[in-house]
């Protein structure tokens, strides 16, 4: 999906702001995630630690529940922030998580206080990826 300079820069505003509420003692790795979904609203996350690990969730496990409190059902562009200056990119386990709300198309853009860093689709950072189609007969 494509999606516009205005557009992606509110994503990144909304990641940053997100990533404000990291909670994050023990790695000191504050993440921020901003989801666009089909109505064209912003959800946003950020990862939450917890001294049991791995109980704690990512910042894009936390934005897909937002968007789905919010009455969202599907992801059409994601914003993950983190520290930087290394780009950073959903975990394995979030990347499936994206796909079961989003199509293999889906913006997937990486940032940090900087700016936008990087770009790439869902299938091309989870190719080949099992999905809801899967499972339907």
């Amino acid at each position: 999906m494509n999606i516009s300079a205005e557009l992606q820069q509110r994503l990144l505003e909304a990641s940053l702001a997100a990533r404000a509420h990291s909670h994050s003692p023990y790695s000191r790795y504050a993440v921020g995630a901003a989801i666009l979904d089909e109505q064209g609203r912003i959800h946003v996350g950020a990862n939450i630690e917890n001294a049991a690990y791995p109980q704690g969730w990512c910042a894009e496990a936390t934005a897909l529940g937002a968007m789905m409190m919010a009455g969202g059902r599907e992801a059409r562009a994601v914003l993950v922030s983190g520290p930087g200056p290394d780009i950073i990119t959903p975990c394995g386990g979030c990347r499936q998580k994206l796909r079961e709300f989003a199509q293999p198309e889906l913006l997937v853009i990486a940032a940090d206080p900087g700016g936008i860093r990087q770009h790439w689709t869902l299938a091309e950072l989870l190719p080949f990826s099992f999905g809801p189609g899967h499972l339907r007969p």
